[in-house]
């Protein structure tokens, strides 16, 4: 079932990013300055550091390259630690893919497909219980650029199962930083 789901919202959210990608007629300028150039390869980073609750610490660098001025796409790693002192612990790695695509120039719609590896330790009365699975996550997401470096918006998971997830929300705020 839950394949089957990630199909179809491929398929949808695909033929609406092709349209738009191949759709498009970009002007080229070429000038003899390079100071007003824009760098079509662009490294991020996100992070999270929380001590609310127990302990959460997490990194996912990224490159994304601009096709054209309204359509980016590419990818990243991420990982994190999760640690709630005497109850459980959560540690995940995996990748994601992403593209972008920015209608006017203070919108951005995003979508991406995440892959991790995740590995709970729970203390339960009767000794430590471990639980290692993939979780996939589908998120489409909307945001306003800041600044051509900084977005920021919320994404939702179409893939979410409160049951089986490792994220806590369907929706989830993002802030984007590239360099």
């Amino acid at each position: 079932m839950k394949l089957h789901k990630l199909i179809c919202c491929l398929v949808v959210v695909m033929a609406i990013y092709c349209e738009n990608l191949y759709g498009q007629v970009t002007d080229v300028i070429v000038t003899d300055s390079t100071a007003n150039q824009v760098k079509p390869l662009k490294f991020g980073c996100g992070f999270a550091l929380s001590f609310v609750g127990g302990t959460n610490i997490a990194l996912s660098p990224n490159l994304i390259y601009d096709v054209s001025n309204k359509v980016s796409i590419g990818g990243g790693l991420q990982g994190s630690y999760t640690s709630i002192k005497d109850l459980q612990k959560t540690t995940t790695f995996g990748f994601n893919v992403i593209s972008q695509y920015t209608p006017v120039q203070k919108f951005l719609t995003l979508l991406e497909f995440t892959q991790l590896r995740v590995s709970t330790k729970t203390e339960t009365p009767t000794g430590e219980e471990t639980n290692k699975y993939w979780d996939s996550a589908l998120f489409v997401g909307a945001g306003l650029n800041i600044t051509n470096k900084i977005a920021i918006g919320a994404k939702y998971n179409m893939l979410y199962d409160k049951d089986e997830s490792v994220y806590t929300s369907a929706v989830i705020p993002f802030v984007n930083i590239t360099f």
